[in-house]
């Protein structure tokens, strides 16, 4: 029987390591469930009123949507949470004609992990441009994530019309 398990690099485990090979053996299968990891980044809070317009969309059709500010989780938290995800939807603000530095950074780690049976979203506010949303999105379709529907971006803070338009957004995804 398996006693201990010491991969070439990481934690040793000496209690229980099979059910470590049961955890891997589900997250290389990456089942889709009915969970969403909504992602986002914001400079001045209005992509993160429109991350929570579309968990809030999401939800109301039944899935379960898991609001992860980049600002306060790390990106392999949100690596674990996409082991378990059916989806991934991602916003941005755009700054300089780009995506957010952080998302940016998220999307490249996500990128070396090659998520499978996922599909995905894009969303972002802006000021004078509106690249990072598009830009977003153009990286989910390199990771072969299915995005059903085009990117969402909104310009300077969301009214009541664009959090219903965000709201809608996660509906469509859902």
């Amino acid at each position: 029987p398996l006693r201990i398990l010491a991969p070439d690099h990481g934690v040793v485990w000496r209690c229980d390591p099979v059910r470590v090979v049961r955890w891997t053996r589900a997250w290389c299968e990456r089942k889709p469930t009915d969970k969403v990891v909504v992602v986002a980044a914001s400079m001045w809070g209005s992509t993160e009123r429109m991350a929570h317009a579309v968990a809030d969309g999401l939800q109301e059709a039944g899935l379960v949507a898991k609001v992860m500010p980049l600002a306060s989780n790390h990106r392999s938290d949100v690596a674990t949470e996409m082991l378990t995800a059916g989806a991934l939807v991602v916003g941005t603000p755009t700054i300089n004609n780009n995506l957010f530095p952080t998302v940016a950074d998220l999307l490249s780690y996500l990128k070396g992990l090659k998520p499978k049976s996922l599909i995905g979203g894009a969303f972002g506010s802006f000021g004078w441009s509106g690249e990072g949303a598009k830009q977003v999105q153009e990286a989910l379709t390199a990771m072969k994530i299915d995005c059903p529907e085009p990117p969402l971006a909104v310009r300077y803070v969301p009214g009541e019309a664009e959090l219903e338009a965000c709201h809608a957004f996660g509906g469509r995804i859902a």
